[in-house]
């Protein structure tokens, strides 16, 4: 089985991002969408990364549009609502599936670390979060409604 480290996402542009580069760092991992009644989520996300971004701290955001039809843009109109209307800095990956027969890497990864409520591993919303420690392993799982206020104490453990 692989490692967290050994995986790796596309960027958008169709650049490789190398999650080896992760090494020693907190990673909280979201797929999110830019028309979701979770949208807001964004702006309490950056500000968690603004706040232990110099603890070794980064998140990782994945678009998708697997729920609801809510993450209909480009990668470039994506990286430009984030920035602009939640002054998203934090790296988002290129818009990809998290669920199904084209689930990226990533996401395969993850659900097979850290099941969610009973036992089920397919992603049930926008905006679900995934918390890796800084050896690479998935140290927690949370639901689209659990804010990135509410997880706050859980990073800070760890970073």
């Amino acid at each position: 089985m692989s490692s967290f480290y050994s995986l790796s996402a596309e960027r958008p542009g169709g650049q490789k991002f190398e999650f080896s580069e992760l090494k020693g760092k907190v990673v909280l991992i979201v797929n999110v969408a830019s028309e979701c009644g979770f949208t807001p989520q964004y702006k309490g996300l950056q500000a968690l990364y603004d706040k232990y971004k110099e603890k070794d701290f980064t998140i990782l955001g994945f678009p998708c549009n697997q729920f609801g039809g809510q993450e209909p843009g480009s990668d470039q109109q994506i990286a430009e609502f984030c920035e602009r209307n939640h002054g998203v800095s934090f790296p988002l990956m290129a818009k990809s599936d998290v669920n199904g027969d084209n689930t990226n890497e990533v996401y395969k990864w993850l659900k097979e670390q850290k099941s969610g409520l009973l036992g089920l591993t397919r992603i049930k919303w926008n905006f679900e979060k995934f918390l890796v420690d800084k050896e690479g392993n998935v140290v927690q799982r949370w639901a689209s409604t659990t804010s990135p206020e509410a997880i706050d104490k859980e990073v800070a453990k760890l970073v």
